[in-house]
């Protein structure tokens, strides 16, 4: 069910169907302004708290000048420059086979999982050397800084690595679809946890740890006043919330995504849209295994549809119901059906006269024409005999009329034939009686079926119309048995048929009056 916008659980990372340079450079682009953005983010939970969450003691002191506008900036973007360098080294190393559009080894695939995990070490190393250095630099000017800097830095650092990990994940959805698609397992550990522990660490644990220590640090400095501490708890507490609330939309949204792509593969399953594509699995956790199960789930339901369409052109739709419905017996139970028998004149003359080839074809109009008149008037193509046709109306399905309907059926085969295949003639003959109708054969294989004197009868009848096969032939029974088709055929003899006592009362189709009909 792939190719839609959303193949990916956001309109951001395109659709299956787009690969190539263009799911790259997008890929690539989702990269560099998700680490941005995460950077960004801890930049400005570092100035907030440096500045207002813990204001004592303070950072903007004269001596401090230079650390604040020269060190500070030169690092951010020296840092920058070395992580977006980094981060492009790894990701083009790493993804190469996605690059070139190949397909992943057993080696690539390892690499692609581990490179979320590269990309945001490189962004936990240089936070963790920004932790040090300004640790140390400002500690050295003055020691009073050394917990606050310490703090601050690690606390926005950690952020930064959380939120890097989850947009990382998210903007290489495309390359892990891939790498499942290609057959490497999914994680086996619970990741919907990990994630979930991870958020109530940046957005909980950390902040209440600051607010504690603001509170800590305020209650033995003579200096800090209530305003101070108000203050500092106060924007700790939104720090909190707004981190909190950030990671808690990037984990749902995680778990959400691949959730929703069920949802909507189970509604286009109730709707009867069994197609033959399948969901993307692109995510690694649990969340993964619970796509790879809609997906088994579908196959399953698409080999069902598969097997009950090959089954039914092979018995007849109606048997092939009726046989799913309940468990298939031997035996069968006595019905009253009407019999259509179509023969071809001639099939020997026919084979000799063309190629294999052309006989099949000739062959396959010829039973088209049969099978589209005979479901027409809702009756079973039983059996193809070689070149000849049996089929029942008013077995398996009961019918109102199934003598009206085989001898419609039999005038609109005629027809059909010599408009459709005039290289090739039949003989059709009609009957009406009771058979037993079921299963016969063995348990391990059998064949829905009909058995009595009206299928030998109208075998006979097909003999007989081929004197003149524009004229179908029914026995006088099933004229009798229809309703209204019955104006549609003359009486035309009674005679014995070849193997059988009895004699039958003969009536042949009006085909000129159905014609100007």
């Amino acid at each position: 069910m792939a190719g839609g916008s959303r193949d990916y659980g956001s309109i951001l990372l395109g659709s299956a169907s787009e690969g190539g340079v263009k799911q790259r450079i997008r890929i690539q682009t989702l990269l560099t302004v998700f680490i941005v953005v995460a950077n960004l983010i801890g930049a400005v939970l570092a100035i907030a708290l440096s500045a207002v969450g813990i204001p004592q003691p303070t950072i903007f002191q004269s001596k401090l000048w230079w650390v604040n506008f020269i060190v500070v900036p030169v690092y951010v973007v020296v840092a920058f420059v070395i992580g977006t360098v980094l981060g492009t080294v790894v990701v083009v190393r790493d993804l190469r086979w996605a690059i070139r559009d190949q397909q992943p080894t057993a080696k690539d695939a390892r690499r692609a999982q581990r490179a979320p995990w590269r990309l945001v070490l490189i962004q936990g190393v240089l936070w963790g050397a920004a932790t040090i250095m300004f640790t140390i630099i400002y500690g050295v000017l003055d020691p009073d800084l050394i917990p606050k800097m310490f703090f601050v830095v690690g606390l926005s650092g950690f952020v930064v690595v959380a939120v890097s990990y989850l947009l990382i994940e998210f903007a290489l959805r495309p390359v892990a679809a891939e790498v499942i698609t290609a057959g490497y397992g999914r994680r086996k550990r619970s990741g919907v946890r990990s994630r979930s522990i991870v958020s109530w660490i940046v957005g909980s644990a950390i902040p209440i740890i600051g607010i504690l220590l603001v509170v800590f640090f305020g209650a033995f400095r003579d200096d800090t006043s209530k305003i101070d501490l108000f203050v500092g708890v106060t924007v700790l507490a939104v720090i909190a919330l707004s981190t909190g609330l950030l990671l808690t939309v990037l984990i749902s949204v995680s778990v959400t995504a691949p959730i929703r792509s069920v949802r909507n593969g189970m509604n286009r399953v109730q709707r009867g849209e069994v197609s033959d594509e399948d969901l993307v699995v692109y995510d690694g956790t649990e969340l993964g295994d619970l796509q790879v199960g809609f997906n088994s789930m579908v196959a399953g339901l698409r080999e069902r549809e598969r097997v009950r369409d090959l089954f039914g052109r092979h018995v007849g739709r109606d048997v092939a119901a009726a046989a799913l419905q309940r468990d298939p017996e031997l035996g069968g139970s006595e019905r009253i059906v009407a019999v259509v028998f179509v023969d071809v004149i001639g099939s020997t003359t026919l084979a000799s006269r063309h190629s294999p080839t052309d006989v099949v074809e000739i062959l396959n109009r010829f039973f088209a024409v049969i099978v589209a008149a005979v479901e027409e008037w809702q009756g079973l193509v039983n059996k193809f005999e070689g070149d000849a046709v049996l089929a029942i109306f008013g077995a398996p399905i009961d019918l109102d009329d199934p003598a009206g309907a085989a001898l419609a059926a039999a005038r609109d085969i005629a027809a059909g034939l010599a408009r459709d295949v005039p290289d090739l003639a039949a003989g059709i003959g009609v009957s009406y009686g009771r058979v037993v109708a079921g299963n016969v054969g063995a348990i391990e294989r059998f064949e829905y079926t009909v058995i009595g004197d009206a299928v030998n009868e109208s075998a006979r009848l097909s003999e007989l119309a081929k004197r003149d096969p524009t004229r179908p032939l029914a026995s006088g029974h099933a004229v009798d048995a229809a309703g209204s088709e019955a104006a549609g055929w003359e009486r035309q003899e009674t005679t014995t048929l070849r193997g059988r006592s009895a004699e039958t009362v003969v009536h042949a189709a009006r085909i000129a009056e159905r014609d100007d009909a």
